[in-house]
């Protein structure tokens, strides 16, 4: 059985309609009205003796009475008395009764009986307006609380004693996802989870049995569609006049809501008890009324503090005797608001020494006079232990780093006497074995021609030895030395080295295209052998091109500015480019090219010096690029 609403209107209940629904001049005109009828249709139907015509105008008086009320019912009195005497025989116009006796007393007659009619004719009416108002207000009361059942804020609803649902509100409908048609084939039990039944029905029990007026208790339904439904359920007994227990009235409050925030709120504060006690964090509150201070988490569990209330001054006596001075001056000069309240001191505890860091802000009156302070305090142990190992590491390993940058300088300078003296020492027996083959040559014309051979390649071998030679010195002597940063014109490096180039082989054609106003900041003797090496090499492998062609210029990848050499030259395969850039390692045969394969090592070690970088881009017979960084600083 489910509530039904009443349509609330505000006429609902009346029979029929009342006087007071027409207009005075309708409810008057119709008296007139009726009246005159009434007469006409005596005075046309049969005479009128002088007792009977008084009775004639009585139903037009009682209509008009029951049409137009007390007023209406009065007139029609008054019109049929006068048309009674003076109209209804002739001589129309004058007085109809000749005995005066006789006609006082019709007339009083007449009048006290209508006067009854129309006085019990309004006072039935008046009854009945009252009654009919007693009705609107009865219907208007029982919408009232119809409304208030169906469209209350909590759900309502009425079961009886053994836990059907005879009705329910809308509210408790949604809540539970359930129509009212499909609830009243159900039971309280039927939509609770299980493990709540039994404490609702002990409840109910002691309620059907008189030992309380009503319950509360919060409880979870099982939706429709499966899902939990937290509520408060306040449950109430109706009961009949003989003192039965009739049906129970529950009142029913969605707690889902509440519930997830408490959930939510319960999981937050477990994280943040973990995250205090990973980060080793208490949170505190000093009264400075009464001096004292409470810890809001339980500290001593993670900060070994003894007690989570104490005084003030029980904690300075815990802060280590060299750091107190630096708290007794810190924390007055914060509660005046004069400085913020965040100091690192060492406290001793159980005979051990621990570092805290302490935050704190405060709560002032309007005055601006501080109340209260809300702070936190860090165990920072670990922390400064670690502080210390780092700069005990930092002064070994500066020493560290001075010792092995001194070893370092002195391999360095043994390296360099070294290289210098591998030179004397091999250039010396080279230039013997050189001149001596020279001699053997020059002292012996008659030579055959084998011989000859054999000299030229002697002296041939013995050249080759002492280039390689300065090449590893000068490898050597690029890779050392500080680098001495001034503004640099690559054009015009560039420019001369192809004027050198052009003079020395003036038989070669080569066009070559130069990008003006190179700026660079770099080593000056140190980009003049870079340009030297990549000219050279660009001008070397484009020998056999017709057309030869050589570019210098710039360009901005990946928002770093490169340096280019490109020509048309024979290029190489990018498979073997690992091989570039390494000392006396050659992409091509000695009989295409001559070379020692040193000039691309020294480079890279140049570029490497400026903390750039060099790189190649090419393919056979179509040129090769050679792309290089100079970084400032």
């Amino acid at each position: 059985m489910s509530a039904v609403s009443t349509p609330h209107t505000a006429n609902a209940g009346r029979a029929n309609p009342d006087w007071a629904d027409h207009p005075a001049w309708l409810r008057y005109g119709i008296a007139i009205v009726l009246t005159l009828l009434a007469v006409w249709a005596r005075m046309a139907l049969a005479p009128a003796d002088s007792g009977g015509r008084f009775i004639t105008p009585a139903l037009a008086v009682a209509l008009s009475a029951l049409y137009g009320g007390l007023g209406p019912g009065l007139l029609s009195v008054a019109l049929g008395m006068v048309l009674v005497n003076f109209f209804m025989v002739p001589p129309y116009g004058s007085f109809a009764i000749q005995n005066m006796e006789e006609a006082f007393w019709l007339n009083t007659w007449h009048l006290l009986t209508q006067l009854v009619v129309v006085g019990a004719i309004s006072l039935m009416q008046s009854r009945n307006r009252q009654l009919r108002a007693a009705d609107r207000q009865i219907r208007l009361a029982q919408q009232h609380f119809l409304d208030t059942f169906e469209h209350a804020a909590s759900g309502i609803t009425h079961v009886d004693t053994t836990g059907r649902l005879l009705r329910a509100n809308q509210t408790f409908c949604r809540m539970v996802g359930y129509s009212k048609d499909e609830l009243v084939h159900l039971s309280f039990q039927d939509i609770t989870v299980p493990e709540d039944i039994g404490p609702d029905l002990r409840m109910l029990d002691e309620l059907l049995a008189g030992a309380r007026s009503s319950y509360t208790l919060e409880k979870r339904y099982r939706h429709k569609d499966g899902h939990i439904v937290w509520v408060q359920l306040t449950v109430a007994l109706v009961r009949k006049p003989t003192g039965e227990p009739d049906y129970l009235i529950s009142v029913v409050q969605d707690l889902s809501a509440q519930k997830t925030a408490e959930d939510a709120l319960r999981t937050s504060q477990n994280l943040m008890n973990q995250a205090q006690k990973l980060a080793s964090i208490a949170a505190w509150q000093a009264d400075l009324r009464t001096g004292r201070i409470a810890g809001l988490t339980k500290s001593e569990s993670f900060l070994s503090i003894p007690a989570n209330d104490y005084a003030i001054a029980d904690m300075l006596t815990l802060i280590h005797p060299d750091d107190r001075p630096r708290v007794m001056a810190l924390w007055p000069r914060a509660v005046k608001g004069q400085a913020a309240y965040e100091i690192e001191y060492r406290v001793n505890l159980d005979g051990r020494e621990f570092w805290h860091s302490v935050k704190a802000e405060f709560e002032r009156d309007a005055q601006g006079r501080a109340l209260r302070a809300l702070g936190v305090t860090q165990d920072i142990t670990e922390r400064k232990r670690i502080e210390l190992e780092v700069q005990q590491l930092n002064a070994t390993l500066e020493q560290r780093i001075r010792d092995r940058t001194r070893a370092l300088r002195d391999a360095y300078d043994e390296l360099e006497s070294y290289s210098y003296a591998v030179a004397h020492d091999l250039r010396s027996p080279l230039r013997i074995i050189n001149g001596f083959a020279q001699a053997l040559r020059e002292d012996n014309p008659t030579l055959d021609t084998g011989s000859q051979e054999h000299l030229g390649r002697i002296m041939g071998a013995s050249k080759k030895m002492g280039e390689l030679i300065d090449g590893l010195l000068k490898l050597s002597q690029y890779a050392r030395g500080e680098v001495q940063r001034q503004n640099v014109n690559l054009s015009a490096v560039a420019t001369r080295i192809f004027e050198e180039l052009s003079v020395a082989e003036p038989q070669r054609a080569v066009e070559w295209e130069i990008e003006p106003d190179l700026l660079v900041q770099a080593d000056p003797a140190l980009i003049e052998a870079l340009m030297q090496n990549l000219l050279n090499n660009a001008w070397k492998y484009t020998a056999a091109v017709p057309q030869a062609r050589i570019r210098v210029f710039s360009r901005v990848v990946d928002g770093v500015r490169e340096y280019c050499v490109a020509d048309n030259g024979a290029g190489f395969d990018m498979a073997r480019a690992s091989k570039l850039f390494q000392p006396f390692q050659r992409l091509h045969q000695p009989h295409e090219f001559a070379g020692l394969g040193i000039g691309l090592a020294t480079a890279r070690r140049i570029v490497q010096r400026h903390c750039g970088v060099l790189r190649a881009d090419s393919r056979p017979g179509q040129g090769a690029t050679f792309s290089f960084t100079l970084p400032q600083g």
